[in-house]
């Protein structure tokens, strides 16, 4: 591949992602429009006729990575193991 046709698809994969954003964007305000409507009602379920919108509480429990590694240091230290990955970055 040429350099002209690696930036040709550098520039488009950019158009791409910002057109990619927006639509998170979009797509965030509606969610949080919705979510909005759902608080003035003070429902965690609501029907509109097609759709049946749930927003509900969800209980989880997790581990507190960061207080057992304070009280715990050297057994965290046995439990952890260094991963590789690669990172892809544009820059101009």
């Amino acid at each position: 591949m040429s350099i002209n046709e690696m930036e040709s698809k550098v520039a488009k994969l950019l158009e791409w992602e910002a057109l990619l954003e927006e639509a998170k964007q979009e797509a965030e305000t509606l969610r949080d429009e919705i979510k909005m409507e759902m608080l003035n009602r003070n429902t965690e379920e609501l029907e509109t006729g097609r759709y049946i919108v749930r927003w509900t509480s969800i209980m989880s429990n997790r581990f507190d990575t960061t207080a057992f590694k304070k009280e715990h240091g050297e057994m965290y230290k046995m439990y952890t193991k260094q991963t590789t990955s690669k990172r892809f970055t544009i820059a101009q």
